[in-house]
């Protein structure tokens, strides 16, 4: 409480109110069909974050933003899962099930976005932004596209604009 924070941890809770932003943009789920439920909105979350994870590895410092982005997220979850009703021994658990869920995502988009999985961008999308139910083919061509152009943008975005 009376720490002071270094300058990651508020570099890394700046870019991640941005990313939490942008995961919480309306065309996600109007044109591309994520479902506007907590499940949906942690899928466009997970998916903005896993790319933004691998956008600040790539800084010299990168594996310090990473890790402070990734509990700056998990703070805020926290205390969102606390506000909405969640008892406290559950927040644990829900937690560990989200940083998991995280995990496992980063990895299949690395993958799909790479080519060295076996699995392309739209099969992964289809698995993961969906919030467990099916998604049209328009919508996950739509998410592709999207997830292709953020991507882009993220590689030519300067660190110290990451935050803006």
């Amino acid at each position: 409480m009376f720490r002071r924070r270094n300058p990651e941890e508020t570099f890394a809770a700046a870019v991640y109110a941005r990313t939490a932003g942008e995961a919480r943009r309306p065309e996600l789920f109007e044109a591309c069909g994520i479902p506007d439920t907590l499940d949906g909105r942690f899928d466009a979350l997970a998916l903005h974050a896993a790319l933004m994870i691998d956008r600040l590895r790539r800084e010299p410092d990168g594996e310090v933003l990473a890790q402070a982005f990734f509990d700056a997220m998990f703070r805020h979850l926290d205390l969102t899962l606390r506000e909405i009703g969640v008892q406290d021994l559950g927040v644990g658990r829900r937690i560990k099930i989200m940083a998991e869920g995280l995990h496992g995502r980063s990895l299949a988009y690395r993958d799909a976005l790479a080519g060295s999985g076996d699995l392309t961008l739209a099969d992964v999308l289809r698995r993961n932004a969906y919030g467990g139910r099916t998604a049209e083919d328009g919508h996950v061509a739509c998410l592709e596209a999207y997830v292709r152009q953020y991507e882009t943008i993220l590689a030519a975005t300067s660190r110290r604009d990451l935050a803006r």
